[in-house]
């Protein structure tokens, strides 16, 4: 189980952030002090390489050991030993977007959804369904957070912060889909 605690005050907390080299390429992981957390640090951001508008900024400090723990889970997530991550984290989303990415940890390691059926476990009308999936797409926290496992209802690969290739790599990884023979 992923411990969440959204907060929206982040002005005394100190960032830090690492890299980790995974088989889709160098991620950014991105964390708040707290002292409830292993290594004292709440994942706050995780980042694939090809993600838009997510960079490093001057005032974040470089640390890797307070990521200790969550980049050992990432290596045992990608060896196929892991299938749920159970990490601190802190995000600062509406509390639309709070809903749905808390909704998202409720979908298995292995199995997808659609954006329709999550719509339904929601309650979100169906004119409303492009704000689910704006709310997926500005999920801070990939992989940990699986909006990865979210499909169009025919089973197309829609969207992905970090690209289809990505998200049909992770699906993959996972059991979700077979792989393909190029």
């Amino acid at each position: 189980m992923i411990s969440p605690e959204t907060t929206t005050d982040t002005t005394t907390a100190t960032t830090s952030y690492t890299t980790f080299d995974s088989p889709l390429g160098e991620l950014l992981l991105v964390g708040e002090e707290s002292a409830t957390a292993p290594g004292g640090t709440a994942l706050t951001a995780l980042s694939l390489p090809q993600q838009r508008g997510v960079t490093v900024q001057p005032h974040w400090r470089r640390d890797p050991a307070p990521f200790a723990e969550a980049v050992r889970r990432l290596r045992a997530y990608f060896a196929g030993e892991l299938t749920r991550f159970e990490l601190e984290f802190r995000t600062a989303g509406t509390d639309f977007q709070e809903r749905v990415w808390r909704a998202l940890e409720a979908i298995p390691y292995g199995t997808t959804t659609s954006y329709g059926r999550l719509a339904d476990v929601l309650g979100v009308p169906r004119g409303e369904v492009r704000a689910l999936g704006a709310a997926i797409g500005a999920n801070p926290l990939l992989i940990v957070r699986p909006c990865h496992r979210v499909i169009g209802a025919d089973g197309t690969m829609r969207g992905y912060a970090a690209g289809v290739e990505a998200k049909i790599a992770l699906l993959t990884h996972e059991g979700a889909l077979q792989p393909t023979l190029i």
